[in-house]
């Protein structure tokens, strides 16, 4: 919202400048996002001329050496301006900028010669002082004068006199302060409503609302009429007829305002349209009643698949859920969107139909987001506004429609739902205030607040009792919001910082949190960087991860209000977002990439996810919500490029692959103290065949996966390659140990012994080590495999895995007699899984 400081003054004034205006605003929850500057600046320099003498240029045919008289802004007399609008001529009344001025685009006059003549300044027209459209001719000042108001430009009478600041004349330059209105607070997208919060947070007087005058009046309204066939989401549709109406451009101080509020100025009558919309906050729409077929609108429900072509020219393809405005000839607007190109206001138009409804926000806000429109009515109608605020608006539109377009308001006003139900009393205790903010407010200082707020207040035994008004009825609906509203407005800067008055309360870190925080600081440790992807994902990312849809990770949940359609499911996996920041690393020369990522995944309710040979981690380690989406929490990580720096004696570092990505891992293991994590064999659709594994801990179902990008996969997020895993983090923290035991492990030698052990091929080396390390009991301190062979010495179909032992005991330096009962256990495990001792 851009609210123009010139305007908003008109209604409160406060002693403040722009500055301070921001302060008091932002302090009281009316936050300003900005302060810009709209017009011309060095005002000093913008005065009122009357053009004596207007010759043609001697070296120029569009050119023209003008005379100009400037009273008392020129102690040399009239200046000589160069001039090249082609309506310029001697006796007019014009808007001059002298030497020193600056125009709106930073442009500064300056004297200069053109062709051969001196110029002493520049003649303006609107465009050029930032007030209009204007065209190619200059500002004539003639036909304007100044109100009793000292606020609007209207009728005929004596033009301002030679050397007047042009500022006394029209709003040339103005402070814009721009508003983020909260979706609570939709009475602030009205100039009024903004005022009222700075009248009630400075104190300043307030001005009478603008629309208490109405210059129209209820009753039948002949030559028109409405149909509401759906008050549900239109609770209330207003219209008022207008004869005899002259389509012209707006006066400059009409169009001024709106080029300072960030609209275009069109017409008169589409100007008053958003004229009445900044000001009170309720759209309005005009309709060219002659081109309204059968001088008839109803108000329905859309058919599924019904077109419309709207004002911006684009055809629109609506549904059920949407509502249309129609004449006899079918729809004409889409409500509360736009108006429809064939009824709208035209150079030749001289009857008007204005209307002003209210509709149901949420509709609204659906209709908006699933057509792609948005417009200053959607973003007010979305955010619910109050059935009673359509005759503010008619009120003010009415009467710039009789001034400005010389308009006849024909009898009566068509008014179908009336006003809303009045919102119910709510009492506010003294006592609860001063509970809740914990300082004293006195009860007449509440009553001052809500008053100033337009909220009607009543003594009663222990406080107030206090209704709100129509703007607020969504709002305000509890005795909390009353005492938000009171000690906004009081100044919670006055509110002193405590903690609540709990002895003995003190915050710690939960197990999960500290094993999290333990897991994230080894990633950190071993040069990982950590990336923060969105929860929300493409729908073309299940087809870019090659999943199938039998695939768990396929059925991404659907979000139901989505940004954008880039981001319309919810992530099944953090692999998506990992690869979008290692495209973008990449793509910037930074190929060597240490990332993960720890975030929450989702599935929809019940599908489970299982990390075996084609599916992924568990998605169902959480009970499902209401939604029918279940989620947990996930930590992935890519490992790209080179694994260090290249150094002396190193020219070609090492690349990630499938075994960077598994040192990863085990380090992470480490960390949490978990020894069980093992790999086993596995593939999903978006790892390399044959270099990819499931993850699992103990002899449960697979907690994630890891291996190598598949080379599609790649390619599609342009990555020379990846090696990546990803897991179930609280899975995997579930499987660390309660507590930490810690012993003596240098009071004694090891006994370290080598095997090498024949085994079938397919036996996994994992399986191997487990098996020796269970057999080998507490005496078998470490065990590993550190050479593998194959070859005609073991056989076709076997290999020969060589295993590191260590032996320890904590009470006693071990013999190999110690050592020789606990290495035939081993042995014999071995053998069950087809193991023998080499021999030779």
């Amino acid at each position: 919202m851009r609210v123009p400081l010139t305007w908003l003054r008109e209604y409160c004034d406060p002693d403040l400048d722009v500055a301070g205006v921001e302060e008091r605003l932002t302090m009281t929850g009316t936050k300003v996002e900005a302060i810009r500057h709209h017009g011309v600046r060095a005002v000093e320099r913008f005065v009122v001329g009357r053009v004596l003498t207007c010759e043609p240029h001697p070296n120029a045919d569009r050119l023209s050496v003008c005379t100009v008289e400037l009273g008392s802004a020129s102690q040399d007399g009239p200046a000589t301006i160069v001039c090249g609008a082609p309506n310029v001529a001697a006796g007019q009344t014009v808007a001059v900028a002298l030497p020193g001025a600056v125009m709106p685009d930073g442009m500064e006059i300056k004297r200069a010669k053109l062709r051969g003549v001196v110029s002493e300044g520049m003649i303006c027209a609107e465009r050029e002082l930032d007030i209009g459209p204007g065209g190619e001719g200059i500002l004539v000042l003639d036909d304007l004068m100044l109100d009793a108001d000292r606020s609007e430009i209207d009728g005929i009478s004596d033009p301002p006199a030679p050397g007047t600041p042009l500022a006394d004349v029209l709003p040339i330059s103005t402070e814009v302060i721009e508003l983020e209105v909260t979706p609570n607070r939709p009475d602030c997208l009205g100039m009024y409503g903004v005022a009222r919060e700075l009248h009630a947070a400075t104190g300043a007087p307030l001005a009478p609302e603008p629309w208490c005058e109405d210059p129209g009046s209820p009753g039948a309204v002949t030559g028109a009429e409405v149909t509401v066939l759906c008050p549900d989401l239109c609770p209330r549709f207003t219209a008022r007829v207008f004869e005899r109406v002259t389509i012209a451009p707006s006066p400059p101080w009409l169009a001024a305002r709106l080029s300072a509020a960030g609209q275009r100025p069109i017409n008169n009558v589409v100007d008053i349209t958003n004229y009445a919309m900044l000001l009170t906050g309720q759209p309005l729409h005009a309709f060219d009643l002659d081109r309204v077929a059968g001088a008839r609108l109803r108000v329905r429900r859309a058919g599924e698949g019904e077109r419309v072509t709207t004002l911006d020219g684009q055809t629109r393809t609506l549904d059920s859920e949407m509502v249309v405005i129609e004449d006899a000839d079918g729809p004409t607007s889409i409500a509360g969107l736009m108006g429809g190109e064939r009824s709208e206001v035209q150079p030749d138009t001289t009857r008007v139909l204005l209307e002003v409804a209210n509709w149901h926000g949420p509709s609204i806000h659906r209709a908006s987001w699933t057509l792609g429109l948005r417009s200053e009515a959607s973003s007010r109608f979305e955010k619910g506004l109050a059935p009673e605020q359509c005759l503010w608006a008619q009120a003010v539109a009415t009467r710039l429609m009789i001034e400005l377009c010389g308009a006849t308001a024909l009898p009566g006003t068509i008014d179908i739902g009336g006003d809303g139900p009045p919102p119910p009393p709510i009492g506010l205790r003294e006592a609860r205030v001063q509970a809740i903010l914990g300082i004293e407010i006195p009860r007449a200082r509440q009553a001052e607040i809500l008053n100033a707020l337009d909220f009607q207040t009543v003594d009663v035994k222990d406080g107030l009792e206090v209704t709100p008004p129509p703007v607020r009825r969504e709002d305000v609906t509890r005795e909390a919001d009353l005492i938000e509203e009171v000690a906004r407005i009081d100044g919670l800067e006055r509110l002193s910082a405590t903690l609540p008055a709990r002895r003995g309360a003190y915050g710690v870190l939960s197990r999960e949190q500290r094993l999290r925080r333990r897991a994230l600081d080894a990633l950190v440790g071993r040069g990982c960087c950590e990336a923060l992807g969105w929860t929300f994902a493409s729908p073309g990312l299940a087809e870019r991860l090659r999943l199938q849809p039998g695939d768990p990770r396929h059925a991404a949940p659907i979000v139901e209000n989505p940004l954008s359609e880039e981001q319309s499911r919810l992530r099944t996996t953090l692999l998506g977002s990992l690869l979008d920041t290692a495209a973008r690393n990449h793509a910037r020369g930074m190929g060597d990439l240490r990332l993960f990522e720890m975030g929450t995944v989702f599935a929809t309710a019940g599908t489970r996810a299982r990390a075996d040979a084609s599916d992924g981690p568990s998605a169902a380690s959480d009970s499902p919500r209401e939604t029918g989406v279940v989620e947990r929490r996930s930590l992935a990580v890519l490992l790209a490029g080179a694994l260090h720096e290249p150094g002396w004696g190193v020219s070609a570092p090492p690349a990630a692959d499938f075994y960077a990505a598994k040192g990863m891992l085990e380090a992470l293991g480490s960390a949490l103290r978990v020894s069980s994590i093992e790999l086993s064999p596995g593939a999903a659709p978006f790892l390399h065949p044959g270099r990819a594994a499931a993850v699992t801990v103990g002899a449960e179902e697979p907690i994630g996966w890891l291996g190598e990008l598949h080379p599609l996969v790649a390619a599609s997020w342009e990555l020379p390659g990846a090696s990546v895993f990803e897991i179930d983090l609280d899975r995997l923290i579930a499987a660390a140990p309660a507590q930490t035991d810690y012993e003596d492990l240098i009071g004694y030698p090891p006994l370290r012994e080598d095997l090498a052990v024949v085994l079938p091929a397919e036996v996994p080396a994992a399986n191997v080590v487990s098996a020796a390390r269970e057999a080998g009991g507490e005496l078998l301190r470490d065990a590993r495999v550190f050479d593998v062979y194959t070859g005609a010495q073991v056989g076709e179909g076997r290999r020969s895995l060589a295993l590191a032992l260590s032996f320890r005991s904590s009470e006693r330096t071990l013999s190999d007699e110690d050592v020789a009962p606990v290495r035939e256990r081993i042995l014999a495990a071995l053998g069950e899984l087809g193991g023998e001792l080499r021999r030779g």
